[in-house]
């Protein structure tokens, strides 16, 4: 099946454009996986994808998701709801001083409880300070991130309530099947 998708480019250009979401209420915690886990990762990308298409990454080996996640300056945030993972944010900086929210989502069990914007405010206010955290990484200068017609009905919302403007928009035809869920053949 062809379906007509549109795919929306967005950016922050001074760390003054972020307007934070206030913190949900409850234990929610937002905690920086320092130690690269291909699993954990693909945990992580198929459970808050897998139910919106996310399916790029599926096919990679363990050898290529180690290679990605232990790139200097990428950086993967997740936040826990009372110690479950219910979503996560993934920067992956770029030579320009850019810094790219390549993967940003919530478990669906998640959604709509707040979570959302407060960890994207938490991970664009780390996509501003990564090379704090990195020596040697150019300063942050920009924060952009791509969402499309097939993500989350609140998605881009979220993202323009946050600061973020639009600087891109391409619609495209792609072929799309049946959403993979979790794991192959699981339904969400």
């Amino acid at each position: 099946m062809s379906i007509t998708v549109t795919t929306w480019s967005l950016e922050q250009t001074a760390p003054t454009d972020l307007l934070p979401a206030p913190a949900p209420q409850g234990d929610v915690r937002i905690v920086r996986a320092e130690v690269p886990s291909p699993e954990f990762s693909r945990f992580l990308y198929s459970a808050v994808g897998g139910d919106i298409h996310w399916v790029d990454r599926l096919p990679l080996s363990y050898a290529q998701w180690q290679e990605h996640l232990t790139r200097p300056g990428v950086e993967t945030w997740v936040a826990y709801d009372r110690g479950t993972p219910a979503g996560y944010v993934e920067l992956d900086p770029q030579d320009d001083g850019a810094v790219e929210i390549v993967y940003f989502g919530l478990v669906p069990a998640f959604r709509g409880r707040g979570i959302g914007g407060h960890l994207l405010s938490y991970g664009t206010a780390r996509a501003w300070d990564l090379a704090e955290r990195w020596p040697g990484r150019t300063p942050t200068k920009r924060v952009w991130l791509h969402t499309c017609s097939l993500d989350g009905e609140h998605a881009m919302d979220n993202y323009l309530r946050r600061g973020f403007k639009l600087f891109h928009t391409e619609v495209s035809q792609e072929r799309r099947g049946e959403t993979p869920g979790p794991w192959p053949g699981a339904r969400p």
